[in-house]
């Protein structure tokens, strides 16, 4: 998308609690127990579970908001076995998983009885939800697969494990683990909804509103219901669609889409698959969807703000009314989605929208040369966009503020990029993909803060672009 910078003069935040009242101020920060900010009477606080969200200028920032990636449906809280608290404790204490008890817990359950299976299947479980905790997905699913191995029924711990699958994007690995929680459990709901949200992923949308039907006739959801009215949307409008596929990617395209159009699209996103790859260190596991609209159905389908030229909700959607051949724009825009499907894949969809963004923008190509010189005159005057109110998503955003948060991610990801290469970007991805926090992760592969990246980029932007 191309979208000129607009700054606007500075406007004061707003601290919204959670019983509905809203204060207007100053300089408003948060360090994760309280919120501080600025009035009349002086900098004041108050403590940060009492806040809602913080509304920074034009940036909403919110501990619920979501990333662009978000799944369709939210993943069930199962616990597989209760009663066994004592032995989760044995498993996990002094902040770390006890591997020897583990191993000990293993050798018991061997024996098959009932009681001993139950023991390590609590254990394993609360190994796992620790793991998960501090960011270690890979090591959290070694867990759960563990724990099948003397308990391949438990329903459970079937639906943990796919649930970490479905987050890591890995939809058809995460239906083995489902298919046998059906046979163990053919009545759950639990399970047709995480099954849904698994054919979806892998875009096979007949399999997916059957589940999603099948899950709202065991147990009515309203997220199931969302989600699938969503997915019947995108099934009635691309039944009379086109179809093409290469060894990545399965195309959908209007009927009025020129075939060499749709052909040279698919040719463009091999090779821009191919940089990517290399570029990022890293493969998807699924193929990826692509959908070419006109202009109206790509408005009625995604009902996306009218700013948006194009969107990747784990589907590249893209319109291409009129248009007979890859243009260079189209180009752009096409290696632009894609890259959000890297990023948000190798992140497991843990990537901050800034980051989502500045990395698309830098690999299609664009730069901030031209708009340098109104970021700097925004920082001069105080009002960089805080990094930590750009993680969540943009759609709420008005034209000209998704304009500033796109340039000002753009001109971050460039410095990142001239300070230590591209693969900077790749170590940085595997690592908020198991930090507790972005800015922890930040911290340790950049040794950076917030606000210091911040200031790299300020720094960054005057040496490249005002000689």
């Amino acid at each position: 998308m191309c979208l000129a910078v607009a700054v606007s003069s500075a406007a004061a935040d707003t601290i919204v609690l959670k019983n509905g009242r809203r204060i207007v101020a100053e300089n408003v920060s948060d360090d994760g127990a309280r919120v501080t900010y600025q009035t009349p009477a002086g900098q004041l606080s108050i403590p940060k579970s009492i806040v809602a969200r913080i509304e920074h200028d034009d940036f909403v920032y919110s501990p619920a908001s979501s990333a662009a990636s978000e799944p369709p449906v939210s993943a069930p809280q199962v616990e597989p076995v209760r009663g066994y608290e004592d032995v989760a404790a044995r498993a996990v204490h002094g902040d770390t998983v006890d591997y020897a008890c583990l191993a000990q817990l293993d050798t018991d359950a061997r024996s098959g009885s009932a009681t001993d299976i139950a023991k390590v299947a609590a254990a394993h479980h609360a190994a796992a939800q620790f793991l998960l905790g501090k960011g270690d997905t890979d090591a959290a699913i070694q867990q759960y697969r563990q724990a099948l191995v003397f308990a391949p029924q438990n329903v459970g711990l079937l639906l943990n494990l796919a649930v970490l699958y479905l987050r890591q994007s890995q939809f058809t690995a995460a239906l083995d683990p489902l298919e046998r929680a059906r046979r163990a459990a053919p009545d759950s709901a639990d399970v047709a909804k995480l099954t849904g949200w698994a054919y979806y992923g892998a875009n096979k949308m007949d399999q997916a509103i059957a589940e999603w039907r099948r899950a709202e006739g065991l147990r009515p959801d309203p997220e199931v219901e969302q989600a699938l009215a969503k997915a019947e949307r995108d099934k009635s409008e691309e039944d009379s669609y086109r179809e093409g596929e290469t060894s990545h990617f399965d195309l959908k395209y209007y009927g009025g889409a020129a075939p060499d159009l749709a052909r040279g699209i698919l040719r463009a996103l091999e090779e821009d698959f191919d940089d990517l790859e290399s570029q990022l260190d890293y493969t998807p596991p699924e193929r990826i969807a692509v959908i070419l609209y006109t202009e109206q159905e790509f408005g009625d389908i995604t009902r996306a703000p009218g700013w948006v030229g194009a969107l990747n909700d784990g589907r590249l959607r893209i319109p291409v009314q009129g248009l007979t051949r890859v243009t260079p724009e189209l180009a752009r825009v096409l290696k632009h989605e894609l890259t959000h499907s890297f990023v948000g894949q190798k992140s497991h969809n843990r990537a901050p929208t800034w980051l989502q963004e500045g990395v698309a923008q830098w690999m299609e190509g664009r730069r901030s040369s031209s708009d340098a010189g109104a970021l700097l005159d925004a920082a001069g005057q105080g009002m960089a966009p805080q990094l930590a109110a750009m993680g969540g998503s943009w759609m709420g955003l008005s034209g000209n503020s998704a304009a500033f948060a796109y340039a000002w991610s753009l001109a971050v990801v460039e410095s990142i990029i001239d300070a230590g290469g591209v693969s900077d970007i790749g170590r940085l991805l595997d690592r908020i993909a198991t930090s507790a926090s972005i800015e922890d992760a930040l911290k340790e592969t950049l040794h950076l803060s917030y606000d210091e990246l911040n200031q790299q980029t300020v720094a960054y932007l005057k040496r490249a672009y005002l000689r």
